[in-house]
């Protein structure tokens, strides 16, 4: 960020019809029963248009128009872009005062935006009579230029309470374009949930540095400075009990210098405490999905052993019943022997009766050898019903796992079940604009999803990235496979072996929406993650451009 330059001779004091309304609405948040402070940052989209001050090429001049908020606030710039920085001279006029938007809001700041959606700090804009100029450089080239209304100078992201965007004059020099930036913000009414957010009170001769600091100390503390950044926090507490000492000796300068130090000390800590309660959350996570991937394992264990013992008692069973049956056909054997020895002696007594006995013992034998054909014909039969039966407690199972999953993904990121497998879309917004580094949120989907895929092994992951057809071929399908690849390089981070990870890049070729809206070329942006594997009954299978 540059050094912020102050102009004007103004004194920056509250006019008295502000601090009786602050004096009005500090009386309401003083009641006891008032809610305590939430603060929650939405991401907001905004489009401005960005012009590309072409390296060294001079100056060039550009307007400020008021938006819906503030529609007669207005200005100019002139921007100079030379070697190692580009100079903005702005000057603004008709620009009511920020307290027009509640109490809370004590300052203007003006912020340059990359056309990736990166919001830098440039300056505060100090007002006299409704006007007020801005010296400032800054290291961007392609950028544009918006104010905003602000609880303190030093904030290190925009409030959506934006009243001037910068226009393109005709003879504006530079290569123009029209970004989305997205951002987060803390939206209008955040700072009215803290109790006396501001301790107002009808005294014009407070410097509104001593108010910008004790709303950057409050909102620090709400944000969770206090136990996120604690070290950063009580210098902020120190450095504004020090303004507020200065103040009492009525010695202004030197209170006014601290409470501007605190202001962007104060905004350290906030900074610090989010990011830290951040990486708490995600530790959170990462050990709760390690807790769920033992109790998988401990219950794929226990299935196992349940299996293996029905197994043991199914060929036991069957041992068994061989037995009985060998018992059967030895008994019969011995029937049918004793009935020839029977014929065999009355053989002797009468020559009839000896044929007849032999025809007898005859019958007996096919049909003992008959009873045996059937016996090992029921045990065929009994096996094959058997594998079957195991054959479709085995699909049965696949297909359980199947419905299971789906539902688990679904609860993390849009999923459908598909032949090719179980297809989880990531949607453009979890990257950065035209990169393929990973967003916050993008990275905490995944963690989860990670945690789900570690819960069942054997399962595949294979990464397919796709853009839009805006832009070339060539950087589209190599922006395709850098974000495949960045999805499957956190994969492996999370635990997941490299074996069961793949990553392909197809550009723009396969569209799922038309790219004639900016709709369609949003659904186009994407990265399709196919889950498959036989646990689940389904094999990746390639693709004619694969």
């Amino acid at each position: 960020m540059k050094t912020l330059f102050r102009v004007g001779t103004a004194r920056r004091v509250l006019p008295a019809c502000m601090l009786t309304a602050a004096a009005a609405a500090l009386a309401v948040a003083q009641t006891p029963d008032a809610a305590p402070p939430v603060f929650k940052a939405n991401a907001v989209a905004k489009s401005t248009k960005a012009i590309n001050y072409r390296h060294r090429s001079g100056s060039t001049e550009i307007d400020f128009g008021g938006t819906a908020i503030m529609p007669k606030a207005n200005g100019h710039a002139k921007v100079d872009s030379r070697s190692g920085a580009i100079s903005i001279d702005a000057n603004f006029r008709d620009v009511g005062a920020p307290t027009q938007f509640g109490v809370e809001y004590l300052t203007y700041v003006l912020w340059a935006v990359s056309p990736e959606g990166r919001p830098k700090n440039l300056g505060e804009v100090l007002l006299d009579g409704g006007k007020g100029n801005l010296k400032v450089t800054t290291d961007l080239q392609v950028f544009g230029l918006i104010v905003t209304a602000e609880p303190y100078f030093s904030v290190t992201q925009p409030s959506d309470l934006i009243v001037m965007e910068n226009e393109v004059r005709q003879d504006t020099l530079g290569k123009f374009e029209i970004i989305d930036a997205k951002y987060e913000l803390l939206q209008r009414g955040q700072y009215q949930k803290l109790t006396n957010v501001l301790r107002l009170a009808p005294d014009p001769s407070v410097p509104v540095e001593i108010y910008e600091a004790r709303n950057a100390v409050q909102i620090a503390q709400a944000s969770g400075a206090d136990k996120y950044a604690a070290d950063t926090f009580k210098k902020a507490q120190d450095t504004i009990q020090q303004a507020e000492s200065y103040l009492q000796r009525k010695q202004r300068k030197p209170a006014i210098m601290i409470a501007r130090e605190t202001a962007q000390t104060a905004e350290d800590a906030r900074v610090i405490a989010v990011k830290r309660q951040e990486e708490e959350a995600l530790q959170k996570e990462r050990e709760a999905a390690a807790a769920r991937e033992a109790e998988a394992k401990k219950q794929a264990a226990l299935e196992q052993q349940q299996r293996e013992q029905a197994e043991a008692e199914r060929k036991a069973e069957e041992a068994r019943r061989s037995q009985a049956e060998a018992a059967k056909a030895l008994a019969d054997a011995a029937r049918a022997k004793a009935e020839a020895d029977q014929a065999a002696a009355e053989q002797r007594r009468l020559q009839a009766e000896l044929i007849a006995t032999k025809e007898a013992a005859e019958r007996a034998k096919a049909e003992a050898a008959q009873a045996q054909a059937a016996a090992a014909a029921e045990k065929a039969q009994r096996e094959a019903a058997e594998a079957e039966r195991l054959r479709q407690q085995a699909e049965l199972e696949k297909q359980q796992l199947r419905a299971q999953l789906l539902d688990q993904l679904n609860a993390v990121l849009e999923t459908k079940d598909t032949d090719r497998g179980l297809v989880v879309t990531m949607a453009d917004v979890l990257f950065d604009s035209g990169q393929y580094t990973l967003r916050p949120a993008a990275r905490e989907k995944l963690a989860k999803l990670s945690g789900i895929v570690l819960a069942h092994p054997g399962l595949r992951l294979a990464a397919e990235g796709h853009t839009d057809s805006t832009g070339g071929t060539d950087f589209n399908q190599r922006l395709s496979v850098k974000r495949a690849e960045a999805v499957t390089t956190y994969l492996s981070g999370q635990g997941i072996s490299q074996d069961m990870l793949s990553a392909a890049g197809f550009g723009d070729t396969l569209p799922i929406a038309p790219n004639t809206t900016a709709a369609g070329r949003q659904q186009n942006r994407r990265v399709e993650l196919i889950v498959s594997g036989e646990v689940i009954g389904t094999k990746i299978r390639l693709t004619a451009q694969q």
